[in-house]
């Protein structure tokens, strides 16, 4: 963890940006901060630095990391008007902790190194839940120079920190995560459409499957999800959705098969066609749930 302030810009502060942004800021350094709505006062109130746009983010801060939704997001704050390429002088650091194209990764990464920059693709896994709590797990690709540079930062907002490899291998890795937690929640989904509709209590069905082989933290955190019908988001569906057809975009690109991901990804869209893309993606389990016309559970 280093001791010396740093002048460091965050750029999208959501419901995860708001927190790894914070931490930061608790951290000591000197933070300048800017989002395409309101900045939370909570940041202002501890000595956040508000900007007008990202260019001005950049042009203050040293190493400037950012959190928005999807690959054209990024794209925008990158190049856009305003955007942070426009506010870069040689020798600043960029760390991108969205989730988006590996391949578009490559591409933005080659503009910004143009400009005598670093860049990092730092994406994450945890939610809201380890935003807060600092406990995010983070897949960065890059060079290893700029990522030991940054690894006292992102040890202040997670704790599994690997360089997987260059860039475009952070995103590679949190592309292929999702892919195993969408996977994780449709087979605890079915699972427990199955055993109640079968007339088994799902409580304890999911309790006794936690002590067995079938044990896994997605049977633990979103089975009691989807059996309390808590389908408040940590992780929208929407943005899972988002991540399954980057997957399914470099399947087809490297003439990969993922069957059961283009399945989970069916089911997630059936969410989104009835009003649900902004629920918690545990709420994959209503799709199910309709084709039974059976609940797991009255909520």
């Amino acid at each position: 963890m280093t001791t010396t302030p740093l002048k460091l810009g965050f750029i999208g502060l959501g419901i995860m940006g708001t927190p790894m942004a914070g931490h930061l800021r608790a951290a000591g350094h000197e933070l300048h901060v800017a989002t395409r709505s309101t900045i939370p006062q909570a940041l202002l109130d501890a000595g956040a630095t508000a900007c007008g746009n990202a260019q001005e983010v950049a042009a203050a801060a040293d190493i400037i990391f950012m959190m928005v939704p999807d690959t054209p997001d990024v794209e925008r704050v990158l190049f856009g008007n305003h955007g942070v390429a426009a506010g870069l002088v040689a020798g600043k650091t960029v760390v991108d902790m969205s989730s988006i194209s590996p391949l578009a990764t490559k591409d933005f990464a080659g503009k910004i190194n143009a400009l005598g920059c670093d860049y990092l693709d730092a994406p994450v896994s945890g939610g809201e839940v380890g935003a807060k709590a600092a406990s995010l797990t983070i897949m960065v690709g890059g060079p290893e120079a700029a990522f030991q540079r940054a690894l006292p930062l992102l040890q202040l907002m997670g704790k599994n920190i690997t360089l997987v490899g260059g860039n475009g291998d952070g995103q590679t890795t949190k592309v292929a995560n999702q892919i195993i937690v969408a996977l994780n929640i449709a087979a605890v989904a079915e699972a427990l459409v199955f055993a109640s509709k079968a007339g088994a209590d799902p409580a304890k069905v999911r309790l006794a499957l936690m002590g067995g082989f079938a044990s896994s933290r997605i049977l633990e955190v979103h089975g009691e999800r989807m059996i309390k019908r808590t389908f408040n988001p940590g992780f929208r569906i929407g943005l899972h959705q988002k991540d399954l057809n980057l997957a399914l975009q470099g399947a087809r690109a490297l003439g990969v098969s993922l069957p059961q991901t283009a399945n989970a990804a069916q089911l997630m869209q059936a969410c989104a066609a009835n009003g649900m893309a902004e629920l918690d993606h545990s709420a994959l389990v209503r799709s199910l749930e309709i084709m039974a016309a059976h609940q797991v559970a009255q909520g």
